[in-house]
C-alpha cells in the first residue's frame, strides 16, 4: 500500500484554495470553473476533485480557513500589552488588506455570496462574530488600562469599528482610486475620536 504524503497533499490543498481564493475574486464565484482553479494551481484539470468534492466545499473551506486565521489573530491580540496601540495597528494591518485587489474582491464576493446561501452565511456570520468579539475584548482592555473616554459599551464599540471597515472595503469597490492604505491614518483619527475624545 503506497503511503499517502499528508505534507505534499495538504500543501496542494491549499495551492487549490489559494487558486480559487485569487479566481472568486477577479471572476466571481458563479463565473469560476474547476478548471480556472486547477489551471491556477498549476495542476491538470480534474485534480480539484481529488480534494474537494465540488467548487462549493473550496469556497466553505476558504471562508472556515479565513475565520481560523481572525481567531488566531485577535487571540493574539487580546494578550496585547498596549491594547489601543494594538486596536490601531490592527486598523493599519486591515487597511493594507483592503487594498489588496485579491483579499478585497474575495471579502466582497463572499459576502455577496453570503445572501443566497446558507452554508457560506452560516460561516461568514460566525467569523465576523469572532471578530466584533475581539473587538470587543480589545476594547474593554483599553478601558480597564484607562485609556479610553466612551460612553460606548465595548460590544456597541466594536459594532461601529466593524461598519467602518465594512464600509472601507465598500469604497474600494466603488471607487478605484481610493487608497485604504493613504486613508491609514484618517481611520486611526475617526477612531480615536470615536473611543478616546469622548461623547459629544
Amino acid at each position: 500500500m503506497r503511503t499517502v504524503d499528508v505534507a505534499a497533499r495538504a500543501a496542494k490543498r491549499t495551492a487549490l484554495m489559494d487558486a480559487a481564493a485569487r479566481c472568486f475574486a477577479e471572476r466571481g464565484y458563479s463565473a469560476t470553473r474547476t478548471a480556472d482553479i486547477c489551471s491556477g494551481a498549476g495542476m491538470s484539470s480534474g485534480n480539484l476533485f481529488h480534494y474537494f468534492p465540488t467548487k462549493h466545499d473550496v469556497l466553505l473551506a476558504i471562508v472556515e480557513r479565513d475565520g481560523e486565521q481572525t481567531s488566531e489573530a485577535m487571540t493574539d491580540l487580546a494578550q496585547a500589552g498596549d491594547p489601543m496601540a494594538a486596536l490601531l495597528s490592527l486598523l493599519d494591518e486591515i487597511c493594507g488588506l483592503a487594498g489588496d485587489p485579491v483579499y478585497s474582491g474575495l471579502a466582497l464576493e463572499i459576502s455577496a455570496v453570503a445572501h443566497r446561501d446558507e452554508e457560506v452565511a452560516a460561516r461568514f456570520k460566525a467569523n465576523d462574530l469572532t471578530f466584533r468579539c475581539g473587538l470587543a475584548t480589545l476594547v474593554e482592555r483599553a478601558g480597564d488600562a484607562g485609556q479610553l473616554s466612551t460612553d460606548l459599551t465595548p460590544e456597541h464599540a466594536a459594532t461601529w469599528l466593524a461598519a467602518l471597515v465594512d464600509g472601507m472595503f465598500a469604497r474600494v469597490a466603488a471607487d478605484p482610486d481610493f487608497d485604504p492604505s493613504a486613508q491609514a491614518p484618517i481611520l486611526r483619527r475617526i477612531v480615536t475620536q470615536l473611543l478616546v475624545g469622548g461623547p459629544e
